[in-house]
């Protein structure tokens, strides 16, 4: 089971993000949870969240580039749901939390600038592999195995031809990556 976490704030509004998410629809295996669906209100269902991480082997995070991390839900979904007792540290008998160890995590991201610049001589001048170190440390923390990140850039630019290459680029990985635990 490979679980989906897809956290865009303005989802209405976004044609690649809305692209890529649609390419993966009904896929056998894959479990989507849309944060800003279920948690309007930003009062996250705990419970619910780690039930579907616990069932799952593979866990996707799923958004845009938000002023070089996660959007505001999916931050306060990483405080919440990724909990001391859980997913880390010790349990209430003392015995040492680890929920999500073993499983997988991918980083599937989109940029709104091109590849150049998320570089050093870049105007963001860092790469995206470089802001992705806090969640990179989060799962190797909680005892997951880092995959290398899907990364798609320039997302305003892409034309029709480009994002359908881009969704099914992204398909393909999600199927890879369910055959690869089945």
């Amino acid at each position: 089971m490979l679980t989906l976490i897809y956290a865009h704030p303005y989802p209405l509004h976004s044609r690649v993000n809305r692209a890529l998410r649609q390419a993966v629809d009904g896929l056998s295996g894959i479990r989507t949870r849309d944060l800003y669906a279920l948690y309007p209100d930003f009062h996250i269902d705990v419970a619910a969240e780690q039930s579907a991480l616990a069932e799952s082997e593979t866990i996707v995070l799923q958004h845009p580039m938000r002023w070089y991390h996660t959007p505001a839900l999916l931050s306060l979904w990483f405080e919440k749901v990724l909990a001391y007792g859980w997913a880390y540290g010790h349990d209430g008998a003392g015995q040492h939390a680890r929920a999500l160890q073993g499983k997988r995590l991918l980083w599937a991201v989109t940029a709104g600038g091109s590849q150049t610049a998320y570089s050093a001589s870049g105007y963001n001048q860092h790469t995206v592999h470089e802001m992705a170190a806090p969640i990179r440390q989060t799962a190797l923390y909680c005892g997951m195995e880092w995959l290398e990140p899907h990364v798609l850039y320039g997302t305003g630019q892409l034309d029709a031809v480009a994002l359908a290459r881009a969704a099914q680029d992204y398909r393909g990985r999600l199927v890879q990556l369910l055959g690869e635990k089945a």
